[in-house]
C-alpha cells in the first residue's frame, strides 16, 4: 500500500515530502483530531455525504469547528491530481496548534485539515478468500461512536492478531461482541438469523455497514440489529465485516478454530454482490461473488 504524491493541508496542495505539521498541534499532543476514509471506485466518491455527515457529528462531540472548505471539491482535487482510479482519502480535522500545550486550549479552537489519498484494490483477495480473526478485550474509550484518531487500542489489536497469523481481531467486552478492530461485524447465527450489533456509543456508525443495511432492506432480507455474544459468536454459521477500507471480508476462523464451513458462505457473498453493483462495479468480473 502506497501514499500518492499530492496531499492537503490547510489551503494548498503539495507535495507528501513537504507537508509540514506543527508539533505542538492538539491531535499531535491530544489526540484532539476527527477523522474520516472516503471510498473511491472507479475515481468516484462513495456515499461521501454519509461520510461528511458523521465528520460532523464527531467534530461537535470534540469540540471543534467544522472546516469552512468544500469538501467534496477537496475531495475531487485529490482524485485528479493523483489520478485515483480505486482507493481511500483519508481527511484528517485536528484541534490545530493553539500554542503550548494546554489540556483546555482556547475557546473556539482554529482547526487544521489534511487530506491524502492512497490507492488499493477494495475487491480483491480478502473479499474473495476471507482473512482470519482473533478475539481481544476491548480497552477503548467509552465515545466508539465518534470518528477519531485515538486509534491505541486497536493498533494493538492488530498487532496481537498479527503475532497470532491472523489479519484482524475482534473485540468485546463483558462476553459481549462490539465490533472488529476497525470495521463492524455480522454474523449468520446457529439459527440462520442474520445478526448485526445495534448502534451505541459502544461502537463506530459505519457507513458501510449503513449501506449494506439498506440494500438488504430493499431485498425485504431481515436483520437483526443487537449485542450479541461471545457464544454466540463461536457457533455461528458465517462472519463477516463491515468497512470502508476492506469493505466486505469474511471470516473464515476465529481463534484458530473454523466459522462454519471455513470457507466463505452464502450470505457474505450475497451482501458482495449487492454492495459491489451498487458502488458501480461489474459483479461478472469476480466469478466467485456469483456463487450461492
Amino acid at each position: 500500500m502506497t501514499q500518492t504524491p499530492w496531499v492537503y493541508l490547510n489551503g494548498a496542495f503539495v507535495p507528501a515530502d513537504e507537508a509540514l505539521i506543527s508539533p505542538f498541534d492538539r491531535g499531535f499532543l491530544f489526540a484532539h483530531a476527527a477523522y474520516e476514509v472516503t471510498a473511491v471506485f472507479d475515481s468516484k466518491l462513495i456515499d461521501f455525504d454519509a461520510h461528511l455527515r458523521r465528520l460532523e457529528t464527531t467534530l461537535k462531540g470534540l469540540e471543534i469547528a467544522q472546516p469552512e472548505l468544500d469538501l467534496r471539491a477537496l475531495h475531487s482535487e485529490l482524485i485528479a491530481r493523483n489520478t485515483l482510479q480505486e482507493g481511500l482519502i483519508y481527511l484528517q480535522v485536528s484541534a490545530g496548534d493553539q500554542g503550548w500545550r494546554d489540556f483546555n486550549g482556547p475557546e473556539h479552537v482554529t482547526p487544521s485539515v489534511f487530506a491524502f489519498v492512497t490507492p488499493r484494490t477494495l475487491i480483491g483477495e480478502v473479499a474473495e478468500n476471507g482473512i482470519t480473526a482473533i478475539t481481544v478485550p476491548d480497552t477503548r474509550w467509552t465515545r466508539r461512536n465518534l470518528k477519531t484518531t485515538q486509534l491505541v487500542s486497536q493498533c494493538l489489536a492488530y498487532r496481537q492478531a498479527r503475532r497470532a497469523d491472523s489479519q484482524t481481531a475482534i473485540l468485546h467486552e463483558d462476553g459481549v461482541i462490539t465490533e472488529a478492530a476497525s470495521a463492524n461485524l455480522w454474523i449468520v447465527s446457529a439459527e440462520g438469523r442474520l445478526l448485526t450489533r445495534d448502534l451505541s456509543a459502544a461502537l463506530l456508525p459505519g457507513i458501510t455497514r449503513a449501506r449494506v443495511l439498506d440494500l438488504l432492506r430493499v431485498e425485504q432480507y431481515e436483520v437483526e440489529e443487537r449485542a450479541f455474544t461471545l457464544a454466540e459468536l463461536s457457533s455461528a454459521r458465517e462472519v463477516f465485516t463491515t468497512s470502508t477500507g476492506v469493505v466486505i471480508a469474511p471470516i473464515l476462523t476465529i481463534d484458530s478454530k473454523p466459522v462454519g464451513a471455513g470457507i466463505p458462505g452464502p450470505v457474505v457473498r450475497l451482501v458482495q454482490r449487492h454492495y459491489y453493483t451498487h458502488i458501480g462495479a461489474d459483479i461478472d468480473q469476480y466469478a466467485w461473488v456469483q456463487s450461492d
